[in-house]
């Protein structure tokens, strides 16, 4: 019983306290999350620049530390193969040394014997500790074949990291010079100028000339409302739910305030955020209940 009421009195308040009462609501756009959404364009290929960086990373560190250990195991090969030469050659002056000895005492060639015995087994070792580190490095090697960052995956990472300049240079220089051309025209006519590109669906213009609307305070809450709904039109909901927020903290009273909860909402849900996103629907219904967006908001909950 207390939750309902507690529940019934949520939807209750206005708009604006909604809003801001839930701050997890708008988490989406966030690049430190470990599973982020709602991304824009520019913070997905942030994103996903940021992952290849890191593979090439961790494929350069752990390349490195397998080449420092295949190092380490030819250096012990080198070692095996000399300490065998020398055995060999070794062999080969006991056995001239005794061709050419008058003493060839049974005491001597039972000698010779003994160390030709000793010397085979240890060259035995000596040969399979040689097999087991040819096998090792075998291994090693295909391994770093595998993990290898190849030139086309090289090429591909900084295509995709010139991408990303050129986009932002663009982008700003779009900002640049709009603002050029904005300082000279009064707040009324660039108003004017915005909800004319907006009709026109000319977001990007429409959106720089809020942006400067709302820098000089002129009609700041319309100025929020209407990029919001750019950013939500190009689906760019992360974007869009934090214009909305600030519209509503500006002025909650608004006739659009109705249709702003309503693409919140959708906002939210889009972003995989279902939970505040019923919330938002069905204080919508509750605010406003004979609006078309309250209909809108019966479709989305299922009533």
């Amino acid at each position: 019983m207390k939750f309902n009421k507690l529940y019934l009195l949520l939807l209750t308040f206005s708009p604006v306290l909604l809003l801001s009462a839930e701050p997890s609501a708008f988490g989406a756009g966030d690049l430190s999350n470990s599973e982020p959404y709602g991304l824009t364009k520019n913070e997905k290929v942030i994103l996903e620049t940021e992952k290849k960086l890191k593979k090439v990373a961790r494929n350069t560190n752990s390349q490195a530390n397998q080449l420092d250990s295949l190092r380490e195991r030819m250096d012990g090969l080198q070692s095996i193969v000399e300490s065998l030469s020398r055995k060999s050659h070794n062999n080969k002056v006991n056995l001239q040394n005794l061709q050419n000895s008058n003493l060839s005492t049974t005491e001597n060639i039972n000698e010779y014997q003994k160390r030709l015995g000793a010397s085979v087994t240890q060259n035995k070792q000596d040969i399979d500790k040689l097999q087991k580190m040819i096998l090792e490095m075998s291994k090693l090697v295909d391994t770093i074949n595998t993990q290898y960052v190849t030139k086309v995956e090289y090429n591909s990472l900084v295509k995709d990291v010139n991408s990303f300049k050129m986009l932002m240079a663009s982008e700003l220089k779009q900002r640049i010079s709009s603002k050029k051309k904005n300082s000279s025209m009064k707040s009324a006519q660039l108003y004017n100028r915005a909800k004319s590109n907006f009709n026109k669906k000319l977001y990007t213009q429409s959106i720089s000339d809020y942006e400067e609307l709302i820098k000089r305070k002129y009609k700041p809450a319309y100025s929020h409302y209407m990029i919001g709904e750019m950013y939500f039109r190009r689906k760019n909901y992360a974007n869009a739910i934090s214009y909305f927020k600030k519209s509503a903290a500006l002025y909650s009273k608004a006739t659009y305030m109705p249709k702003l909860m309503l693409h919140a909402a959708t906002a939210m849900s889009k972003t995989g955020d279902k939970v505040h996103a019923n919330v938002f629907y069905n204080a919508i219904l509750s605010k406003y209940p004979n609006s078309q967006e309250a209909a809108e908001a019966k479709k989305y909950l299922g009533l």
